[in-house]
């Protein structure tokens, strides 16, 4: 933190002033990566948990819109199985319109007290109603509620959110079984996988999977800091 008698500096000189990259990540030799990002990612997911890092499954989920504009928001992890990455929203939400438009995405994870990051690029597509009818039925109450009422990102009068919500928490609880029809599950079914692992002197650790469209097989390599 900066002392309050320094506050006197431009925002520029501020920040030139915070400290960087320094979380401290365990042992990592890129010579010895399995042949698959599946498994290192697991790897370092669960080293993360372990580490406690704060909501080691938020990623950031990034889009374009109709202009090619991109967008981006922070949100959580799903599930990672073969297929790829998992993730739920609203498909009437702005990342479920651009999705519709343009079904690719990249995915970005950070974590900053092992100096880590895992950037995923791929197309998207959709998991059954029934997968997510089972992820909007496990979702808190008041999730539920929330998701149920809809309007995600969409100007709202405050002063009536918690009267929807509370009618929207009424049904819930009426139906526990209720499921919001717009409700979805999608996967990221990625084409390209990098890890990303600082040093101080920015001597980065970059190992990127890539594997072409349709094929099976992935490629590593390492790449330059």
């Amino acid at each position: 933190m900066i002392p309050q008698e320094e506050r006197g500096r431009t925002l520029r000189e501020e920040l030139r002033a915070l400290p960087a990259l320094v979380g401290e990540p365990p042992p990592f030799d890129p010579a010895e990566v399995p042949a698959g990002p599946h498994e290192l990612f697991l790897r370092w997911f669960r080293e993360a948990v372990d580490a406690e890092v704060p909501e080691p499954h938020a990623m950031t989920l990034s889009t374009a819109d109709d202009a090619g504009l991109p967008d981006a928001r922070v949100l959580l992890l799903k599930d990672l199985t073969p297929e790829g990455w998992w993730f739920a929203s609203d498909e009437a939400s702005a990342k479920g319109r651009q999705l519709a438009g343009n079904p690719r995405a990249a995915v970005t994870f950070y974590w900053g007290s092992l100096a880590r990051s895992v950037r995923i690029r791929g197309e998207v597509t959709h998991g059954s109603r029934a997968q997510a009818a089972e992820d909007f039925l496990a979702r808190g109450a008041g999730a539920r509620a929330v998701a149920l009422v809809g309007r995600s990102g969409s100007p709202v009068d405050r002063a009536g959110v918690d009267a929807e919500i509370d009618a929207a928490l009424r049904r819930v609880e009426a139906d526990p079984g209720l499921v919001a029809e717009d409700w979805s599950l999608w996967c990221v079914h990625a084409t390209s996988v990098e890890f990303w692992q600082a040093h101080p002197e920015r001597r980065h650790v970059r190992v990127r999977y890539e594997r072409p469209r349709g094929g099976d097989a992935w490629r590593t390599a390492v790449l330059w800091p």
